[in-house]
């Protein structure tokens, strides 16, 4: 189990390197200003470590999915927050490489950071372009990636660098890693998983994934709708992805097939209904799952929130992906409060990971009650699916 690749600790710095740091500040703006600063906050550790140590720090990070330059998509609202939150001034760059770039890079000083711009602004940078990622490197003489959220990806500035550079893990990257692997190789026992959210497409590689390994599958949010049309319910308007009720189906068929010896799947006993996807609408409480025709199930019931938060509190591995409902609307946010509230007060080891799930848990001030939070979304699903990541086996081995 962990990393096996080399870390920020391997690097042996003296002091006056440049080190070219691949974060993740794919935050969201709004009026020109950072909405919200967390994975900001993610990765100061790192950033205050190579300052203790007299390294000059070059940042890249990618910001939305710009098509080109963008100025609605520039890091310059980044680097004014880091700059506050570092107590620091933090230089700009002009642009993601050229001439300009180079100069600001050769101009810091010990402890100095820069902040590139938007490397998405480069049409290279999701090709993973040997030229760019060249380019990129010149700006540093060793690589640390510390951008978990971007680790699936092949790009320039996740993977392309490594070619040129010798490149290692920084610790948000490396707790990531372990902590998501610690999960699926060696979790302690009961392993409880807590799925929500939309579609079953995007979480059925990690159904597929779980039914082997956890003891028990709780099955919220609007994909539980795919589950029960595959079993012939009615489901009304509720919210129900076609290409998931096939999904569904094959997974309710293995669970079948284990015959009660393999992960339980359990899905919701009762739901809160409403006539229309509003924050006006009334709450409809109903005892059982069938939905009538002209309403639909935006949250799961309190028999439902009842029983999930015992299976949670029962576990000694809890992984939660994905809100119970559609939160964000008030009267349908308490099954995703009480399974947020059962997380935070589980007794064992409890990861959370996805935007939403995280949000749910910032809105109802439970953050800093779970084990570990995850920076990645996709990046933690692919993981947690049994994949490699292309951005950390790209890093030099130990």
């Amino acid at each position: 189990m962990g990393l096996e690749k080399k870390t920020l600790s391997d690097l042996e710095l003296r002091g006056g390197e440049r080190v070219l740091v691949r974060v993740d500040f794919n935050v969201p703006l709004e009026g020109g200003r950072v909405a919200d600063d967390a994975r900001i906050r993610a990765a100061l550790p790192t950033v205050e470590w190579l300052r203790e140590r007299g390294a000059r720090i070059v940042l890249c990070s990618h910001l939305g999915r710009p098509k080109g330059r963008d100025p609605e998509t520039s890091l310059a609202p980044v680097s004014e927050r880091l700059s506050d939150l570092l107590g620091t001034h933090v230089h700009q760059a002009p642009d993601v490489v050229g001439p300009e770039v180079r100069r600001g890079a050769a101009r810091l000083e010990a402890g100095e950071v820069l902040l590139l711009e938007n490397t998405r602004w480069e049409p290279g940078e999701t090709r993973n372009d040997p030229e760019l990622a060249r380019e990129l490197a010149a700006l540093g003489q060793v690589f640390v990636n510390d951008a978990f959220g971007a680790a699936h990806r092949a790009h320039a500035s996740t993977v392309g660098v490594t070619e040129y550079l010798p490149a290692a893990a920084g610790p948000l990257l490396e707790r990531e890693v372990t902590t998501l692997r610690g999960i699926i190789e060696s979790p302690a026992r009961p392993l409880v998983v807590v799925l929500g959210g939309a579609k079953v497409s995007d979480k059925i590689g990690l159904i597929d994934h779980f039914l082997g390994r956890a003891d028990a599958i709780l099955i919220g949010g609007a994909m539980c709708f795919s589950f029960f049309r595959a079993q012939g319910k009615p489901t009304g308007e509720s919210l129900v992805e076609e290409e998931g009720v096939e999904l569904a189906s094959r997974a309710l068929e293995r669970v079948q097939a284990a015959g009660g010896a393999g992960c339980r799947l359990i899905l919701p006993l009762d739901l809160v209904l409403a006539d229309s996807f509003k924050a006006d609408a009334e709450p409809r409480p109903i005892d059982g799952t069938d939905v009538p025709d002209g309403w639909m199930g935006l949250d799961i019931g309190p028999r439902t929130s009842d029983a999930f938060a015992r299976e949670i509190e029962a576990g000694e591995t809890v992984l939660w992906n994905g809100p119970m409902g559609a939160f964000e609307l008030e009267p349908f946010a308490s099954g995703t409060r009480a399974v947020a509230e059962a997380v935070a007060a589980a007794p064992g080891v409890t990861v959370v990971g996805g935007g939403d799930s995280a949000a749910a848990l910032g809105e109802f001030g439970l953050e800093d009650r779970v084990t570990h939070l995850s920076t990645g979304g996709g990046a933690s699903l692919e993981l947690l699916e049994g994949r490699e990541l292309p951005g950390v086996e790209a890093l030099d081995d130990a």
